[in-house]
């Protein structure tokens, strides 16, 4: 009988096939760049709001100009005092404010990059309402506002007012592209389109609202129907946004209900304020928004001064701001309210701006957990019941917004279930937050990748996420490296074994 062996030539050649397999191993893993790393190149968007002013500044490397997944928040900064549309009397104080938070950027963007970093600013829904009011107003302000930013070393890109569906759409691009739902960089080096949906984005902002998620059925209006090409990937979005609805205005138009239930009377009792809460208002203060104008009373005297203290009555309250949407004359298959198409909601949810913080403070302030649409109907519930002392025992420091939060909980819940109609099994999709990682979820990132271009239509070097029967050969890859070493580690033992015992 022959017999055969591990010599030191199969052992060899073991080895060699080891060496083969690490090879292609080693081809399917990222590589590491032992360059220095490369520098940043820096963008920055003043986000005008109807009730503030944001300005955020964001950087990515400068190699990777239309990469994605690597444009991050270096800093923010919240500019003092109302929203520009508040200067609407005096355009050249919008520009004004800007300054100190301009100042700031001058700081948090290296010199050497001051002249090539972009400087967008888009205002939002206060100044929609101001064109829609007196658009010269809004050209004066929009016009201090632009001399102001072209006085700045930065490349001033422009200053314009939103629509309300770019708003919307801009804030879904933000939500998704921060979650890397678009394309991720995959552990095998290459960007990747990763298996999962994209996710609904829902905004509250200080005049209006707006929602926008993917959807595969019908959509009716085509204004709510936006088509987007990223990436490489097709997306059908719809979108709406209602303006009037944001969290100033929803507040006018509750005083105003609250005004005309009790008649218009000196002293009024407002059942969505907290007892023990007392102000003095002028109907001016009301009713100098087109939200709330073509509710004026007869003989109308804006500096007609009311006396308005709370009674904290949850259930007189919800039906004040059940009063403020309109659930009839629906010309579609199926209506979210005012008349306005909306497929059913599916998928997952963001929630942010006054969405976050209103529950942010049922959740930290009221300790209430809310997971179904029942959690958030009770803690508003709860919220208009308690009294003024015990809000400001709960919340000290707090007081400039503690009166309002009995009336924006009722209206994030009737909004969320009876307007777009999330029940017991949607209702946990929705996630409410302020951030994605350490940057602010809004429209001014969606926005900003827009304008810059850096989120390409096409990209051919894209892959789909990895699939089941990769991983499977990729794990059995390494089965084998482990099986050849063990067979060359014994064959290059043993010889030395049987010499031993020669």
């Amino acid at each position: 009988m022959v017999h055969i062996g591990c010599s030191p030539v199969l052992a060899a050649l073991l080895l060699l096939c080891l060496a083969g397999v690490v090879g292609i191993l080693l081809l399917c893993l990222p590589t590491t760049d032992l360059r220095q790393p490369p520098g940043f190149k820096y963008g920055i968007v003043l986000d005008a709001g109807s009730s503030h002013t944001a300005m955020f500044v964001y950087k990515w490397p400068a190699d990777k100009e239309n990469d994605t997944g690597i444009v991050s928040q270096h800093s923010m900064c919240d500019v003092k005092g109302g929203g520009i549309s508040s200067y609407a009397k005096e355009p050249s104080g919008a520009g004004n404010s800007l300054k100190l938070c301009l100042n700031q950027a001058l700081k948090d963007v290296p010199k050497e990059k001051h002249s090539v970093t972009p400087l967008y600013l888009g205002a939002t829904a206060g100044m929609r309402l101001l064109n829609i009011t007196n658009s010269q107003e809004s050209h004066d302000v929009l016009s201090s506002v632009t001399s102001l930013l072209k006085s700045y070393p930065f490349d001033f890109r422009g200053a314009k007012i939103l629509s309300g569906e770019d708003e919307g759409v801009f804030g879904w691009v933000t939500a998704n592209y921060l979650l890397e739902n678009f394309i991720k960089y995959g552990w095998i080096g290459q960007w990747i389109h990763p298996k999962k949906g994209t996710l609904g984005a829902m905004d509250l902002g200080g005049a209006s609202t707006q929602i926008t998620f993917e959807t595969m059925e019908q959509i009716e209006n085509p204004q709510n129907e936006v088509t987007l090409r990223l990436y490489g990937q097709t997306y059908k979005v719809y979108t709406h946004s209602f303006l009037c609805y944001g969290r100033d205005q929803v507040l006018k138009r509750l005083l105003s209900k609250v005004l005309k239930a009790e008649e218009y009377k000196p002293d009024i009792s407002n059942p969505c304020w907290p007892k023990g809460y007392q102000k003095q208002l002028s109907l001016g203060d009301v009713y100098n928004s087109p939200c709330t104008s073509t509710e004026q009373p007869n003989s109308y005297d804006p500096k007609a001064a009311v006396t308005m203290a709370g009674s904290g009555d949850a259930a007189k309250c919800r039906l004040h701001v059940e009063s403020l949407f309109r659930f009839s004359n629906c010309s579609f298959s199926r209506c979210s309210f005012d008349g306005i198409f909306q497929p059913s909601v599916s998928g997952n949810f963001i929630a942010f701006s006054a969405f976050f913080y209103t529950v942010n403070f049922i959740q930290s302030v009221m300790k209430r957990h809310v997971a179904s649409p029942r959690d958030l109907e009770e803690a508003a519930q709860a919220i208009c019941n308690t009294t003024w002392s015990q809000l400001v025992e709960l919340a000290p420091g707090q007081e400039k917004r503690l009166p309002d939060y009995c009336i924006t909980s009722t209206f994030v819940y009737l909004l969320t279930t009876k307007g777009y109609q999330f029940d017991d099994s949607t209702f946990s999709n929705i996630a409410f937050q302020k951030k994605a990682g350490d940057t602010s979820i809004g429209w001014a990132l969606g926005y900003m990748l827009n304008l810059t271009n850096m989120i390409p239509a096409d990209e051919a070097g894209f892959r789909k996420g990895t699939e089941y029967s990769s991983w499977v050969v990729l794990i059995l890859l390494f089965v084998v490296i482990i099986l050849i070493a063990l067979a060359a580690i014994f064959c290059l033992v043993r010889p030395n074994k049987e010499r031993d015992t020669i």
